[in-house]
């Protein structure tokens, strides 16, 4: 049976997704080609129909990871008045559901130390999907000048990242918490109202 080029997309997308979820929970080796294949229904022999390579796969994951990551944050800052919406963001990004389910947050604190070892080929294209990011976030940030938004989405996002990075680390559930409440105090407190 032979499908159109729209099931083609839909099997495209749904291999994506998958593995955008496998890399952020499993890290960059998580989304092996066998495994994604296998959760869309197809051989991994049929890999190539849909990607020219493994690392086409790891780049249009990331770029889906950045992307869902950054429409929840958005939103986040969307539903909040426009002088508080950082905080919102803050909020969202240090909650315990977002540290708990790995597969469905910011790729960064799961793969930071994996993105940095890159090959210089790829290293462009994961700097062009963080600079998407940062692009789409920088609105929301506090400051008046557009400097000032620069340095708080810099100070934020590190800390954010960071806070994550550890807390995920933590066996138990409340000693994570910890760490996200105290990161998150600090830096509502850190940049006033």
């Amino acid at each position: 049976m032979r499908y159109g080029p729209e099931h083609k997309a839909s099997i495209h997308r749904e291999i994506v997704t998958d593995a955008s979820k496998r890399i952020r929970s499993g890290g960059v080796g998580g989304a092996a080609v066998s495994v994604v294949m296998r959760d869309a229904g197809l051989t991994p022999g049929g890999f190539y129909k849909h990607f020219e390579s493994k690392d086409q796969l790891l780049m249009e994951s990331l770029s889906r990871a950045f992307e869902e990551v950054g429409d929840r944050l958005v939103e986040a800052g969307k539903k909040a008045e426009p002088t508080i919406a950082w905080k919102a963001i803050v909020k969202t990004y240090l909650s315990m559901e977002y540290c708990d389910h790995a597969e469905d947050g910011c790729p960064l604190p799961a793969l930071a130390p994996e993105l940095a070892r890159m090959t210089d080929t790829l290293k462009p294209t994961v700097f062009e999907e963080l600079n998407k990011y940062r692009i789409r976030l920088l609105p929301f940030m506090p400051g008046k000048k557009a400097a000032e938004k620069e340095r708080a989405f810099f100070v934020i996002f590190s800390s954010m990242i960071g806070a994550v990075g550890l807390a995920r680390l933590l066996p138990e559930s409340s000693m994570r918490k910890a760490v996200l409440d105290s990161v998150r105090e600090h830096l509502l407190q850190s940049f006033g109202s």
